[in-house]
């Protein structure tokens, strides 16, 4: 049997390809394994809602970072940087279960949550500044100073 003769048909009668028929199907199934696998920690465990949302922006001074950590506080963030990896790391814990309540719904996450964010080389780290207002993680990191070009005067040979 013809393969197109399995394939819908456009109103002329003329056989869709195969690539057109199937490639949003295609699309769809790459974006549902990408999301699933962002989603994943390295334990495995679920990361869905844990993961904050983030911008990473830069002016000509600094680079940017502001993080989304609705319902964190200071104490519940820890950040550090190692050998140019700027790492921010969290928890955010579940509040205390009453045996009383019957849940119907739960759609808020807690656990653990990582993130790690190459910075270029040269950056002072002693210079790094985090700070947290409402939810939101700002840290800012002075880019590195690249030095002005040098002109070398050429001698006479004595």
């Amino acid at each position: 049997m013809n393969l197109t003769a399995l394939l819908p048909t456009t109103t002329r009668g003329v056989a869709l390809r195969p690539n057109i028929l199937f490639g949003r199907l295609q699309r769809e199934v790459e974006t549902l394994f990408d999301d699933f696998t962002r989603s994943v920690g390295p334990n495995g465990q679920a990361l869905i809602g844990l993961v904050p949302s983030m911008d990473v922006l830069e002016t000509d001074k600094n680079i940017e970072i502001t993080a989304e950590l609705p319902g964190l506080e200071r104490s519940d963030l820890e950040i550090a940087i190692d050998d140019g990896l700027l790492t921010i790391r969290g928890e955010k814990k579940a509040e205390t279960e009453s045996k009383d309540k019957n849940y119907h719904l739960t759609e808020r996450a807690y656990g653990v949550f990582y993130r790690a964010i190459p910075l270029p080389q040269g950056v002072d780290e002693s210079a790094i500044q985090a700070t947290m207002t409402k939810g939101l993680l700002r840290i800012t990191i002075s880019k590195p100073a690249h030095p002005e070009p040098k002109k070398i005067e050429v001698k006479d040979a004595a």
